[in-house]
């Protein structure tokens, strides 16, 4: 019954997330990673709330930065595809 309803929870979690822009997503998933191992840690070391709380903020940290990264590389891409279209060296048109 318990397995059940954590599965049951999980989706009706997860299916709420659907309509994030990639920026939350990254952030969120960051955030939850960081948590999860942040409690494993913390657990280790005796305190899994605290843990849990600073690897958050890391997990938090850690996906803005790559979505930073990402939206970067993606202008850097467009940027590179705009400069090679403009710069084709098309044939004269037949006289």
């Amino acid at each position: 019954m318990r397995m059940t309803l954590g599965v049951l929870l999980a989706c009706v979690m997860l299916t709420g997330c659907s309509g994030l822009t990639e920026t939350q997503q990254r952030a969120l998933t960051g955030t939850a990673g960081g948590a999860g191992v942040g409690a494993i840690l913390g657990a280790i070391g005796g305190n899994a709330g605290l843990g849990a709380l600073a690897g958050a903020g890391a997990g938090l940290a850690g996906g803005l930065i790559y979505d930073q990264v990402k939206k970067n590389e993606q202008s850097a891409y467009q940027q590179g595809y705009a400069t090679g279209r403009s710069s084709r060296r098309y044939p004269p048109p037949p006289q």
